[in-house]
């Protein structure tokens, strides 16, 4: 199983999702990008949103730059990706009203 790098910041890195239009001062973001080995974008893959007992509480699906974002309360989260041809990936994010919490995960 792969893991995921995580950097936690007030901005998205060069090349992640724009925030245009999104109040980052009130909301706790969680976003970030699914790719292969070989860097390439997984398009169709399904992330979840998993809160600190394991509990369901989100899925979105991937854009073909393999993409996704949550909006998440305060605290600890699992983001579960699945994504075809690859092992189920599981990282572990802290969510922060006022940040961005960027993930790059590897399949």
């Amino acid at each position: 199983m792969s893991a995921g790098t995580v950097v936690q910041g007030c901005g998205a890195p060069v090349g992640g999702l724009p925030l245009d239009g999104v109040k980052v001062e009130i909301e706790a973001v969680v976003q970030g990008r699914v790719v292969r080995a070989d860097e390439s974008p997984v398009d169709g893959a399904y992330v979840r949103l998993l809160d600190r007992t394991g509990e369901f509480t989100a899925e979105v699906r991937t854009s073909p730059e393999g993409h996704f974002r949550f909006f998440a309360g305060d605290g600890s989260w699992t983001l579960r990706t699945l994504a075809p041809g690859a092992a189920t990936v599981d990282t572990v994010v802290d969510a922060a009203t006022g940040s961005v919490v960027e993930a790059l995960i590897t399949v």
